[in-house]
């Protein structure tokens, strides 16, 4: 799609071929479980590498026009803004609605007088007002980001403002089983395609991902579907995409931290299987990494820093004991603060409830 987009914009506007003759802009929808950071994947590749206009939108926080919430239109108004005030660049740029799934219509069944002809004027309101912006047409865009319909506007074409909105889309209708990848030996795999209500790590596939009716089913509307080129259903993060997220984003920003205070960290292989493995458990993808080491780390870390001026903290997997202990060693000596004695004091009193746990 970012190929297509930057080729087609490169003949419009530099070799000069008439639109008619070139296919019309390429709107994807995304489709992914919690966790793979679809919107992360649109901003590195169209605002950081191809250094396009680019504004990533929560659709959640948008109302139909007329009614209290942001209104629709201001869409374009970021983006416009992103583009530094330029229309011109602001009309090649992409547009991530994230949340997408969220604007699925209520499809309200209420019995009383006039049944039926409640508006949904955050479901199919929303969708209904994002049909211009999804098509080629001429939108009035204001300039500042109010409800007043006395500011400056400009009039700005969407022919070649492509979209990217992703979503999770739980409870997806008409899917089968998908294969998993392979997983390292002693974690848990992810459930894909389990068909239960209950799941939060699942995958579709193409085919699947295909049929309209089942967004419609879903709550959409079938118009909106249409304008939408392809439908790319995003995997489930596996264990060996976790453990590099692990090693490359969460732990070296826990080392630069320990570092700033004097301390070393080092955390080793055993834990960080622990700890993909509890996060594959919680089927919350990556955002779940640092939830589950810093639960675990950060009573070490607030004893190091407060009673030593240096030092080294590891973590390792204590499997022969049956509780936490967190011990933070400073200048070559191991200490433990007031507070530690005193929860290990209450800790003896109550009988132990896990088998196994991480140790500082």
């Amino acid at each position: 799609m970012a190929y297509r987009h930057v080729r087609r914009i490169k003949r419009i506007y530099v070799d000069g071929i008439k639109r008619e003759h070139l296919l019309p802009k390429s709107n994807t929808l995304l489709i992914g479980p919690t966790g793979v950071r679809q919107d992360l994947s649109v901003e590195l590749l169209f605002q950081q590498i191809l250094h396009l206009p680019t504004v990533i939108i929560d659709i959640t926080t948008y109302s139909e026009t007329g009614y209290v919430g942001q209104d629709p239109s201001t869409i374009l108004t970021r983006l416009l803004h992103a583009a530094d005030d330029n229309p011109l660049l602001a009309a090649i740029g992409i547009v991530c609605l994230d949340e997408f799934d969220k604007i699925a219509s209520g499809q309200n069944n209420a019995v009383f007088a006039g049944a039926g002809t409640t508006k949904d004027i955050t479901g199919l309101g929303v969708q209904r007002e994002l049909l211009k912006m999804l098509e080629s047409s001429e939108v009035v865009v204001p300039l500042e980001m109010t409800h007043s319909t006395f500011n400056d506007h400009v009039l700005m074409s969407t022919a070649d403002v492509a979209s990217s909105p992703p979503g999770r889309f739980p409870d997806f209708t008409s899917w089968r089983a998908a294969a998993p990848p392979a997983i390292p030996s002693g974690l848990a795999a992810p459930r894909w395609g389990s068909g239960s209500p209950d799941a939060v790590a699942v995958s579709y596939t193409p085919d699947e991902v295909e049929q309209v009716a089942n967004f419609q089913a879903y709550g959409f509307l079938p118009e909106l579907l249409a304008r939408f080129s392809r439908f790319v259903p995003f995997q489930a993060l596996d264990a060996a995409t976790l453990t590099d997220i692990l090693k490359s984003n969460v732990i070296d920003r826990l080392t630069r931290e320990f570092e700033e205070e004097g301390f070393e960290l080092q955390v080793e292989e055993p834990v960080i299987q622990a700890i993909v493995a509890e996060s594959l458990k919680h089927e919350t993808g990556a955002r779940g990494l640092q939830q589950v080491l810093t639960r675990h780390i950060e009573d070490a870390a607030f004893e190091s820093f407060a009673e030593a001026a240096s030092g080294r903290v590891r973590v390792y997997l204590d499997s022969a004991r049956s509780r936490w202990r967190p011990m933070c060693r400073g200048n070559g000596r191991t200490t433990t603060s007031p507070a530690s004695r005193a929860r290990r004091r209450s800790r003896r009193r109550r009988p132990a409830v896990a088998p196994a746990g991480l140790r500082y």
